[in-house]
């Protein structure tokens, strides 16, 4: 399945190109049967890679955003929508013992990544190993997420950080036009 999906149904266009929608349906067949779980109606967008994909937990209607890139040991909640260029990672190179060159210290142990139901993941974010991202959270285009964002809130920048929670601003905003 693998070969099958890199070799020919990586590069199967994208909405809205001609073609797409049969694109996603040979791409969904194949990531039921690569991904440990894959929920119904996921999309998986061209040039989506994922390494032998066979540690992911997917759920229902996910988005997987063109050029994405996910590690082993992660688990993306239903309706989670990753953007272009994602790269999610759980695991990066060694670097503790500075009398051995970083080049010979191997693999850090990897740390899985989960992001919670009815997410949204910004074009070109980076996700660090081990990090959570909480159910309704939204994660703004170019962030570097590096600890774990609460449920409901919208954060950004490198280094996320939350700016507020959902539903918060337009609280605000209609309280202002009240009043």
């Amino acid at each position: 399945m693998l070969l099958i999906y890199y070799g020919f149904a990586w590069h199967l266009p994208s909405q809205p190109m001609p073609g797409w929608k049969f694109a996603y349906a040979v791409r969904r067949f194949l990531v039921k049967r690569i991904f440990q779980s894959c929920g119904e109606g996921v999309v998986v967008k061209q040039h989506a890679y994922f390494g032998d994909g066979n540690t992911l937990n997917v759920g229902n209607r996910v988005r997987i955003g063109i050029n994405s890139r996910i590690d082993r040991d992660v688990t993306l909640g239903d309706d989670v929508m990753i953007g272009q260029d994602v790269v999610i990672l759980t695991s990066g190179h060694a670097y503790e013992d500075p009398t051995v060159p970083i080049n010979q210290q191997g693999a850090a142990k990897s740390r899985p990544v989960k992001i919670g139901r009815d997410v949204l993941v910004g074009t070109r974010v980076v996700i660090l190993p081990g990090v959570e991202i909480g159910e309704g959270s939204v994660i703004g285009a170019g962030s570097i997420v590096r600890s774990n964002i609460p449920p409901f809130s919208v954060a950004a920048g490198n280094g996320a950080r939350v700016f507020w929670k959902r539903g918060q601003f337009l609280k605000k905003t209609h309280s202002k036009l009240e009043g």
